[in-house]
C-alpha cells in the first residue's frame, strides 16, 4: 500500500510541478508581444482492477495546451493592417493637404497677385512700373508652380525609400515565418505535442508582417504555413520563401515598382494588388492621391501657359510689333513638351512624341468667349500589337481614347501623338502629358529682360472722319488666330443703304442675330435689323447707330499701343474665364478642386482610422480575454499548484511512514 500511495504522491507532484512551471511561464511572458497563454491538461491514469474494484494510479499531464482561437486572431490581423494602412494613408495625405491649401504658399496668392499685376498693365499699358511689376509676380507664380512640384517630388522620393524599406522588412519577416515552419515541423515529427512558444512567434511575425501588408494564411498537414498577398501571389510556401523586390519601374524609372522574384524573372505587381499595411498605404497614396496632385498642378499650368499664351500671340507691344514681325515674342510661358517613356521591357524601335494641341480658340465672327484646352490629368498607355497596329488607352479610366495603323499622327484630350515608328508587338509606351509642366515652366527671358515686350495692345484698330455727320459707332476690333493685317489700311464710305471700300470677303451680323457673308458693299439693313458688326480675315468689329451718307470709317494697323491695354484685357479676362477641364473651370477653380479633394480624402482617412482603430482595440480585446496573461488568475494558480505539491508530498510521506511500518514488523 505505502508503494501504492508514493506513485500516486509522484504522478501529483509531477502534474504540480508542470502546473506551476506552466503558470511561471506565463507571469514572466506576460508582457511578451504575441504571447499566449497557457495551462497543463491533466487527466487521470489507467486504473487497477481489482476483486474489490478500480483502484487509481494518480494523475498525467496530457498536453500543456496554447489558449488560442484562430478566429479572434485573424480578426486582430485584419483590423491591424487596416489601421496600419490607413495610418500611413491620413499621415501621408496630410502632407500634401497642409501644402495646398496654405494661404501663403499655397498656388491661389500667386495666382490672384499675378492676374492684380495684369490688371495694372491693362489699365495703365505705357506704365513700365506696372509692366514690370507684372513681370515679377509672372516669375512668383511659376516659382511657386516650381516649388510645389519640387515638394511633391520630395515626398515622392520619400515614398520611394519608405517602400524599398517596407519591402525589405517584408522579405525579413517571410524568411524568419519560413524558418519557424521548418522549426515547428520537426519539433512536432520528434514529439506528438503542440511547440507553443513557436507558434506564438509565428502568429506574432504574421502580425508583424500584416502590418506591412495584408496577407492570408492556410496551414499545410504538417502544421507550416502558407503564406499569400494580394489574389493569392505566394510569399511563404512552407519552409521556402518567394522574394519580394522594390525596384525602378519598367514604365517608369523614377517610381519604384514592387514584384516577386519567380524562375522567370522578377514579375511586376500592380498596384491592386498591394493591400493592406503600410505598404498598401503608401502605394495607394501614391496612385490615388500623390499622381493626382502632381498632374492637376501641371495642367493648371500647362492651361495656364497654353490659354494665356494664345490671347497674349494676338497683341501688341509696346514698340508696335505684332506677330510676325522681327523682334515680337508670342509667349509669356513656357511649357516642356508632353513625356513619352518607353517601357524598359520594349523590343522593338519605336519612337513616339508628342505635342499639345492649341486651345480651343473664341470663334469668328465676333471672337467673343476664351481659350481653353481639354487636357486631362491622366496618363496614357501606348501598346502595340501585330503590323504596327495601336491602341491608347487612357489610365484615369481604361477608356481606349485612340487606335490605328502607324506611323501616323492622331489626336485627342488636347494632345497630337505623333507615331514616327512602330514599336515590336507588345511594346508599350507611357504618354505622361502634364507630369513635368510644373517642374519646368517658366517665363520667357527676354520678356523678363524687357516688359515693353508685353503685347499688352491690340493689333489693330478703327478711326472715323471727323467731319462725319451720322450715329455709327465702329470698334476698335478684336483679332481671332490666323488674324491677317497686311492689306490694311482699308476705308469704309458710307451711302444711304451700304458701306462700300472693304476689300475680300466678309462676314456681317446684324441687330436680329442674322448673319451673311459676301463681298463688295456691305447692307446697311437686313429687312427691319440693322448693322451691328462687321468680321474679315481674323478681325471682328461691332457697329451701332446708323451712318450718314458720306461718312467714312478706317480700318488700319495699330500704330501706336502706348496707351493701347485691349489685348492685356483680355488675357486678363482669363482669369475669370472656364480656361481648364474642357472650358468648365477657371484656373482657380481646378486648383480649388484640388485642394478640396485631397482635404475630403485626408478627412476620410482619418474617420476610418478613428473608427478602425475601435474596432482593432475591440478586437485585440477579444483575443486578450482568451489568451492574454491575467497576472492575478496566475497567482491564484500558484498558490493552487503550490498546495497540490504540498498535498502531493504528504502523501508521499504517508506512503513512507507505512512502508517504513511494515518493514518494522518482525
Amino acid at each position: 500500500m505505502g508503494t501504492g500511495l508514493i506513485s500516486i504522491g509522484i504522478t501529483g507532484i509531477r502534474a504540480a510541478q508542470l502546473g506551476l512551471l506552466a503558470t511561471e511561464h506565463n507571469i514572466v511572458n506576460a508582457d511578451t508581444p504575441g504571447y499566449s497563454r497557457q495551462s497543463t491538461v491533466q487527466a487521470t491514469n489507467s486504473a487497477i482492477t481489482t476483486g474489490s474494484g478500480s483502484i487509481g494510479q494518480g494523475v498525467n499531464v496530457v498536453t500543456i495546451k496554447r489558449q488560442y482561437d484562430a478566429y479572434l486572431t485573424g480578426q486582430v490581423n485584419t483590423a491591424q493592417t487596416q489601421v496600419s494602412n490607413l495610418s500611413t494613408l491620413a499621415s501621408q495625405l496630410s502632407q500634401i493637404d497642409v501644402m495646398l491649401a496654405d494661404p501663403d504658399a499655397g498656388l491661389s496668392p500667386a495666382l490672384q497677385s499675378f492676374f492684380a499685376g495684369v490688371q495694372q498693365v491693362s489699365s495703365n499699358p505705357s506704365s513700365l512700373p506696372a509692366r514690370q511689376s507684372m513681370m515679377t509676380s509672372a516669375q512668383t507664380l511659376v516659382t511657386r508652380f516650381n516649388n510645389l512640384d519640387a515638394r511633391l517630388t520630395e515626398i515622392g522620393d520619400q515614398l520611394n525609400g519608405r517602400i524599398t524599406s517596407a519591402v525589405a522588412d517584408i522579405n525579413s519577416y517571410a524568411s524568419q515565418i519560413a524558418d519557424l515552419n521548418q522549426r515547428i515541423v520537426l519539433a512536432q515529427s520528434g514529439y506528438a505535442q503542440s511547440p507553443n512558444d513557436l507558434l506564438d512567434q509565428r502568429d506574432q511575425l504574421v502580425n508583424e508582417l500584416n502590418k506591412l501588408i495584408k496577407v492570408n494564411t492556410s496551414t499545410n498537414g504538417d502544421g507550416s504555413f502558407n503564406v499569400f498577398i494580394g489574389s493569392g501571389q505566394q510569399l511563404v510556401i512552407g519552409g521556402k520563401t518567394v522574394e519580394m523586390t522594390a525596384q525602378a519601374s519598367s514604365s517608369d524609372l523614377t517610381r519604384i515598382a514592387i514584384g516577386l522574384k519567380t524562375a522567370g524573372g522578377v514579375q511586376e505587381l500592380p498596384d491592386s494588388l498591394i493591400i493592406g499595411g503600410e505598404l498598401g498605404g503608401l502605394v495607394s497614396f501614391r496612385s490615388q492621391s500623390l499622381d493626382a496632385a502632381v498632374n492637376e498642378l501641371g495642367r493648371v499650368a500647362a492651361s495656364l501657359a497654353l490659354t494665356f499664351n494664345a490671347q497674349y500671340s494676338l497683341g501688341m507691344d509696346l514698340s508696335g510689333r505684332v506677330a510676325g514681325d522681327v523682334g515680337f515674342v508670342g509667349e509669356l510661358f513656357k511649357i516642356p513638351t508632353p513625356s513619352v517613356v518607353p517601357n524598359a521591357k520594349n523590343e522593338g524601335a519605336g519612337s513616339l512624341s508628342a505635342t499639345f494641341l492649341a486651345p480651343t480658340a473664341p470663334t469668328a465672327p465676333d471672337y467673343t468667349g476664351n481659350f481653353s484646352t481639354s487636357i486631362t490629368t491622366s496618363n496614357y498607355q501606348v501598346t502595340f500589337g501585330a503590323g504596327g497596329s495601336y491602341t491608347v488607352t487612357r489610365q484615369n479610366d481604361k477608356a481606349v481614347v485612340a487606335s490605328g495603323t502607324g506611323p501616323g499622327a492622331v489626336s485627342f484630350d488636347g494632345l497630337s501623338l505623333n507615331i514616327a515608328a512602330v514599336g515590336a508587338p507588345g511594346d508599350r509606351f507611357m504618354l505622361e502629358p502634364v507630369a513635368d509642366v510644373a517642374k519646368n515652366i517658366s517665363v520667357d527671358t527676354k520678356v523678363v529682360a524687357d516688359p515693353r515686350l508685353i503685347n499688352a495692345a491690340a493689333p489693330v484698330r478703327t478711326t472715323k472722319n471727323v467731319a462725319n455727320t451720322g450715329a455709327m459707332v465702329m470698334s476698335q476690333g478684336v483679332v481671332g488666330v490666323g488674324y491677317s493685317i497686311a492689306d490694311l489700311p482699308q476705308t469704309l464710305t458710307a451711302t444711304a443703304t451700304h458701306l462700300t471700300g472693304l476689300a475680300g470677303t466678309w462676314t456681317v451680323k446684324y441687330s436680329d442675330g442674322s448673319t451673311a457673308t459676301g463681298t463688295g458693299n456691305i447692307p446697311l439693313t437686313s429687312g427691319t435689323a440693322t448693322l451691328a458688326g462687321i468680321s474679315r480675315n481674323g478681325m471682328s468689329f461691332t457697329i451701332t447707330g446708323q451712318p450718314a451718307a458720306g461718312d467714312t470709317f478706317v480700318i488700319e494697323r495699330n500704330q501706336n499701343g502706348v496707351q493701347d491695354g485691349r489685348n492685356a484685357l483680355l488675357f486678363a479676362a482669363l482669369q475669370t474665364a472656364n480656361t481648364t477641364n474642357g472650358g468648365t473651370a477657371t484656373y482657380q477653380t481646378s486648383y480649388a478642386r484640388l485642394v478640396a479633394d485631397n482635404g475630403i480624402r485626408t478627412r476620410e482617412a482619418q474617420v476610418r482610422l478613428e473608427a478602425q482603430e475601435a474596432v482593432l482595440a475591440q478586437a485585440q480585446n477579444s483575443r486578450d480575454a482568451l489568451s492574454a496573461v491575467n497576472l492575478d488568475e496566475e497567482a491564484a494558480n500558484l498558490i493552487k499548484y503550490q498546495q497540490a505539491y504540498q498535498a502531493a508530498a504528504k502523501i508521499m510521506e504517508v506512503g513512507n511512514t507505512l512502508f517504513d511500518t511494515l518493514l518494522s514488523i518482525r
